[in-house]
């Protein structure tokens, strides 16, 4: 979904501090993501720029068209329920982020 409709489907998200876990995450073409997570949901998402052309995400259920989107699309990897727990399950996420294809690190942290 764009990233309006996420915070037009739950106006408590936009009222909501956010923490991001960086900008620079990639997928096994190339793409780049950006991690946040929603103080008031627990909602960690990845978001997506209009240059992807992926067809799917590691995670199986980000399908982005083989054009160009039209705007910012974000998908919600998991929920967690506080700063500290995602600060945890993330742990080393400055390095494994810069890694190739890093989704699958973070993939790996929340599909145990």
């Amino acid at each position: 979904m764009d990233i309006e409709a996420f915070y037009q489907q739950n106006e408590t998200r936009r009222e909501s501090a956010e923490f991001e876990f960086g900008d620079e995450w990639t997928d096994a073409v190339g793409n780049t993501y950006r991690l946040s997570w929603v103080e008031a949901t627990g909602e960690l998402y990845l978001m997506i720029g209009p240059e992807a052309t992926v067809s799917e995400d590691i995670f199986g259920d980000f399908l982005v068209a083989d054009e160009p989107v039209s705007g910012l699309t974000v998908v919600v990897i998991g929920t967690v329920g506080s700063l500290g727990a995602v600060e945890d399950q993330l742990e080393g996420w400055e390095d494994a982020m810069l890694e190739e294809n890093s989704l699958e690190w973070l993939y790996e942290r929340f599909n145990d």
